[in-house]
Order: structure tokens, then C-alpha cells, then sequence
């Protein structure tokens, strides 16, 4: 029986996806963490421990970035800097800590980070249950994007999450306990079925998890738990093929597929939410690292 199978439509090397929106090429993703006591189920103080490390590692970086860019005191003073913009422009901080470490700097001594930046309105999600007003707000998006996906997919359990510094950043969850939630809050190998369909840019379909290869046994355990026995993962990407994030199905019983009408109708999905995706990074990312330049040369004065 095959026990996995995809829908075919970009091919790339397993483990790896872009970086960034714009980005066309690839970086590995780093091997995962194990706890040094190795067993199929982590302890809670293993798992928090591991999530506050990764968390905490991209804000670092972007601290450093802005310390050295704006000659600022200390450490302290630039995620003062990262906090306050974040709160300001509603962008979570590891999502601006991100573009603040991958986003080209600005012009030396320049006093708009994107002089000259063209503004579009977001594209349209048809299909997603959206209010008006609500069109550019990134959770409406991801909550509207997990409904529909879960809708198509005839189950009330699954989980979007985002790209950003190499690996899969758990976003918004539903039907899912703590412990499936805590072990993918990171996701930064290829031993899921998300991570395979990041990799290789289309649709998984994960029919038994109980017997799929593409898991570890550490994964493996912590979706079974969870009460998922099937998987289905679809990529979010933008207009050049990139993987923005990822939304998947999590299924109470082994899957014997889905139509073609469903798979087409998941890729669309997937299509429009990323290219939203990647227009948030143009207009609200951008916004608030637009804010925090000039904030941070304003300290300068």
C-alpha cells in the first residue's frame, strides 16, 4: 500500500526552502534538536526549553543587527526598540525580528528604509470567509485560511504555520492539545510531512502515520497523541514558487485520498493565501520596519 503520496508540482531537494519571500534561492534546514535523554515522548521542561532557545536566538540576531546599524547602547535598548514597534504596528516580534535580519539595510544615512515603495491593496482570497475589514489583518487571513482548508478537507483538526529564518513557525492551531502545539511550535527538519512539502514546493498526503517513513519516531508519537492517525500538507506560496508557510489537515483515521477537485481547490488556496502573504511582507512588514528605522535614528539625535 502506499502509504504516502504527493501531487506533483515543484521539485526540489528534501530539507530545504526559501528564506525569505523574495528569495529564489534555498538554505538548508538545520537538523532538529533532540534532548540529550532521548525517548519518543519529550519532557515539558525539555520542549520549553528547546522553544525558548529557537525563539529567542532569531531576536538576538535582529538585536545585534540593529545595536551595530544604529550604535545603540546595549542590547536592551534595541529590543526595547523591537518591542515597542512590534506593539505599535500589531507585527508579531519574531516576524519583525526576521525581516529586520533578512531585509537589505537602508541607505546610509538615508531617512526612509524603501524611499519610492509603491502601495497595492491586498490581493483577493476568494473562497476564505473574510469581513471587509478584516482583509489585512494576518490572523483573520490564517484563521480564514485553516477554516477553509479544514472545510475541504472534512476534519476539525489542523494547524498553519510560517516560514521565517529556515524553519516552519507554528501560527495558529485548532483541535490540536498542548503537547502537539509545544513539539511543532519550531519546525526545523525533514522529518514531517510539513517540512517534506516546504522542501519540495506541492501537496502531502500522509495516509498512516503509524507507518509513513518520512516521520521520526519523536514526530510520529507526538502526532498519534494528538489523536491524528493521517496528515495533509499544503504549501502557501508566493507568485515565483517560494514557501511562505504551510497549513495542514490532521486526520482521526488512516486517508484513502482525496478527489481531484478537493486537491485543486487546496492548491488554489495555497496559491492565493501566499501571494497574501507575500503582499503583507511588502505593505505591513515593511510599514513597521519603516517605523522602527525611524524611531531608531531619531534615538540617534
Amino acid at each position: 500500500m502506499l502509504l504516502l503520496s504527493a501531487v506533483p508540482h515543484w521539485s526540489l531537494s528534501m530539507g530545504q526552502f526559501p528564506w525569505h519571500p523574495d528569495e529564489g534561492t534555498t538554505q538548508s534546514i538545520p537538523s532538529g534538536s533532540r534532548p540529550a535523554r532521548w525517548n519518543a515522548r519529550w519532557a515539558q521542561e525539555e520542549l520549553d526549553l528547546r522553544n525558548r532557545r529557537l525563539g529567542h536566538a532569531g531576536v538576538a540576531r535582529a538585536q545585534d543587527v540593529l545595536a551595530r546599524r544604529y550604535r545603540l547602547g546595549s542590547a536592551d535598548q534595541a529590543f526595547q526598540l523591537l518591542r515597542t514597534v512590534s506593539q505599535q504596528s500589531n507585527i508579531k516580534l519574531h516576524t519583525l525580528a526576521d525581516a529586520v535580519v533578512r531585509t537589505p539595510a537602508p541607505d546610509q544615512g538615508a531617512s526612509l528604509w524603501f524611499p519610492g515603495r509603491a502601495r497595492v491593496s491586498p490581493p483577493r482570497l476568494p473562497g476564505l470567509s473574510l469581513d471587509r475589514g478584516s482583509r489585512d489583518s494576518q490572523g483573520a487571513v490564517l484563521k480564514a485560511t485553516l477554516h477553509r482548508v479544514l472545510s475541504i478537507t472534512q476534519t476539525p483538526m489542523g494547524n498553519v504555520q510560517l516560514a521565517q529564518s529556515g524553519r516552519l513557525h507554528l501560527a495558529r492551531h485548532t483541535g490540536l492539545n498542548t503537547y502537539f502545539t509545544d513539539f511543532f511550535t519550531f519546525v526545523d527538519a525533514p522529518t514531517t510531512s510539513c517540512s517534506q512539502a516546504a522542501a519540495e514546493r506541492r501537496q502531502v498526503t500522509v495516509r498512516d502515520v503509524a507507518t509513513a517513513a518520512v516521520f521520526d519516531e519523536v514526530s510520529r508519537y507526538a502526532i498519534m497523541q494528538t489523536g491524528s492517525r493521517a496528515a495533509h500538507s499544503v504549501p502557501l506560496t508566493n507568485g515565483q514558487g517560494g514557501v511562505l508557510g504551510m497549513v495542514s489537515s490532521h486526520h482521526e483515521r488512516p486517508l484513502t485520498g482525496f478527489t481531484s477537485a478537493q486537491l485543486h481547490a487546496l492548491q488554489q488556496t495555497g496559491t492565493n493565501v501566499g501571494r497574501w502573504l507575500s503582499w503583507h511582507w511588502h505593505t505591513a512588514v515593511r510599514d513597521a520596519l519603516e517605523r522602527l528605522h525611524a524611531q531608531a535614528v531619531s534615538a540617534q539625535q
